[in-house]
């Protein structure tokens, strides 16, 4: 693994595109067992090189029941971005990942997390990329459907970034329902 995820924070494919310059930033051990998948880091996280480091990751870990020291505890979370370098910004939010990360780095990096019991997949794109033709039509029609996804491993959920607010608040069932099973799932997956 070690070899791979150098190879993998050295890649410069996307440079010409990345008005911040490449920066890959990813979390894998070969032990991991819970897969966190999201959209692509931010500029914070592209400053720091630590994934979710910053106010969605203190939501995301919130959302866990998870401190830091087991969030960043590569053999057991392993935390993979669908563009593993901050793709920039416009009109005050994030550009989508650029589409030739997943493609170039995924097949080669999912399939040896083996002893990953659990995914989740944060964000539409992350959705996209993971549940394919399973997803819904909308980003809440997918999160609504967690339990049929969850009985294949994977559990959808929003982007815990504060943009997402209203979101939850006219979704009130995501706390209600969804947060507590995922506590109980990534509990007995990290024990």
């Amino acid at each position: 693994m070690a070899p791979l995820l150098a190879e993998i924070r050295a890649c410069r494919l996307c440079a010409p595109y990345l008005p911040d310059g490449p920066r890959p930033v990813v979390q894998a051990s070969t032990s991991s067992r819970l897969l966190i998948v999201g959209q692509a880091p931010g500029r914070k996280v592209h400053a720091s090189g630590i994934p979710f480091d910053d106010v969605s990751g203190d939501r995301l870990r919130g959302w866990l029941a998870i401190d830091r020291t087991t969030f960043y505890d590569a053999e057991r979370v392993a935390i993979v971005g669908m563009g593993f370098c901050f793709p920039g910004s416009s009109r005050g939010a994030d550009l989508p990942p650029r589409p030739e990360c997943a493609p170039t780095w995924h097949p080669r990096l999912l399939p040896r997390l083996k002893q990953v019991q659990l995914t989740l997949a944060i964000g539409q794109y992350a959705q996209a990329g993971l549940l394919r033709e399973r997803r819904g039509r909308s980003l809440t029609d997918t999160v609504q459907a967690w339990r049929t996804h969850l009985a294949n491993g994977v559990l959808p959920l929003p982007h815990p970034s504060p943009r997402n607010q209203a979101w939850l608040k006219r979704n009130p069932w995501f706390e209600q329902e969804l947060l507590p099973v995922l506590r109980d799932e990534v509990a007995q997956v990290l024990r």
